[in-house]
């Protein structure tokens, strides 16, 4: 497997992890919401090389990718030390710790680029996420109560993690 950081040549490919992902229901766009084009995701990918504090890394397995992880950064002075989280893995290629290799390249990049605390939600109801993020070492700081529908409502965990240094987190 190969962690790395993704170029505007893999937008196919991670589309189509992403819309497998979507299809677990538990992601904020439910199966077939969205409608990615290559071009237009290339382009997205290409911002987020622009930016400090964001990236998009990717689990490749015999030149496939088959997990994104996106670290969506902030410009406004007063939060450009965290980032946002999201993480999908393709259906066929979880509980393999993908999701954990991802999650530790982008803890050693987010120290290498001054990012101190990493957040995401994620549904009540995905245990396995939860569980993911919880032996990654994030905490759940609070609830989003009634936070999406989809027929019926769903909470959503606030979850983070602080860095405080190169090999350190709290």
């Amino acid at each position: 497997m190969i962690i790395r950081e993704a170029t505007r040549h893999d937008s196919e490919q991670i589309i189509a992890v992403m819309t497998n992902a979507e299809a677990s229901n538990f992601m904020l766009f439910g199966p077939g919401e969205r409608n990615l084009t290559p071009k237009p995701f290339g382009e997205y990918i290409d911002k987020l090389h622009h930016s400090q504090h964001s990236a998009l890394f990717v689990a490749e397995i015999d030149e496939q990718v088959v997990a994104y992880l996106i670290v969506q950064g902030n410009e406004p002075t007063r939060i450009t030390h965290r980032a946002y989280l999201v993480i999908g893995i393709h259906s066929d290629y979880r509980g393999r710790k993908i999701g954990t290799a991802l999650f530790h390249q982008v803890e050693n990049w987010a120290m290498d680029n001054g990012v101190h605390r990493l957040e995401l939600t994620v549904m009540e109801n995905n245990e396995s996420g939860v569980a993911l993020y919880k032996k990654m070492g994030f905490d759940i700081e609070g609830m989003k109560r009634d936070s999406l529908y989809d027929g019926q409502y769903i909470n959503e965990y606030y979850m983070s993690k602080l860095l405080i240094g190169r090999g350190t987190s709290v």
